[in-house]
């Protein structure tokens, strides 16, 4: 009996929300406390994510199916990397922003046009390119 009554004590207590790790950018080192990682976060029913993603409980919140999406992996060089827009972008899979750039030819124009308005350092890039030939 007693343990029963420990077990139900458990599922209240709000250890179920303990960070299983924590999460770091590799480009601009954000690091927070994730909770999860996967595509399906825990309280929620029907939210299945695009990606495999660290996901933390939303601190803003007592509500337990809200949560905050850190990051996931680059899906070329597997790097870890945040969702902030310095960082990387979503097209289909995950890729961090010296990727999309390493790359930009292969995006859509709607991208490589986006990369062009995140990326002022961009432009510099190309007159060096200018300088050399």
């Amino acid at each position: 009996m007693g343990m029963r009554k420990f077990s139900s004590l458990k599922m209240d207590a709000p250890k179920e929300v303990q960070p299983t790790g924590e999460f770091t950018c590799q480009l601009c080192n954000l690091t927070a406390p994730y909770t999860y990682y996967g595509q399906k976060p825990p309280h929620t029913r029907f939210i299945v994510l695009l990606e495999e993603s660290y996901v933390m409980k939303d601190p803003f919140t007592p509500d337990k199916d809200k949560f905050l999406i850190l990051g996931s992996h680059c899906s070329l060089c597997s790097r870890s990397v945040c969702v902030g827009t310095e960082c990387s972008l979503f097209y289909s899979k995950r890729f961090c922003l010296p990727c999309v750039n390493e790359n930009l030819k292969a995006f859509p124009l709607e991208i490589q046009e986006d990369m062009d308005k995140r990326k002022p350092q961009e432009k510099s890039s190309c007159k060096k390119m200018d300088t050399r030939t």
